[in-house]
């Protein structure tokens, strides 16, 4: 897939799987990674990115596994964002699909 389509649908992809449950990093990353062909690199500076903006709060959680991790917490303004996002995406992916069968139609 296009590199410049997976960092436009990147952050919607975070965003909602936050949306459900806390998460950390790397269980982010393998998350996507199933469904999308992602670099681990390119989920970590958009979670410090979101966090900046307020969009996530993070807290520490022992693991059995290794290191504590941390995890990222969806905030109010973290949702209203998503929220927004999805309206976008939606509209969006309208209007792309409309103009592919506009397209294939005209064959």
């Amino acid at each position: 897939m296009n590199v410049q389509f997976k960092k436009g649908v990147l952050n919607l992809c975070v965003l909602v799987l936050l949306e459900k449950q806390d998460r950390y990093g790397y269980e982010l990353v393998q998350k996507i990674s199933d469904r999308i062909s992602i670099s681990e690199g390119a989920v970590y500076p958009l979670l410090r990115r979101l966090t900046k903006e307020g969009y996530f709060t993070t807290y520490l959680q022992e693991s059995s596994e290794g290191p504590p991790r941390k995890y990222y917490t969806l905030t109010e303004a973290g949702r209203t964002y998503l929220a927004e996002q999805l309206i976008e995406w939606k509209s969006f992916t309208d209007g792309v699909n409309q103009l592919i069968e506009e397209g294939i139609s005209n064959d």
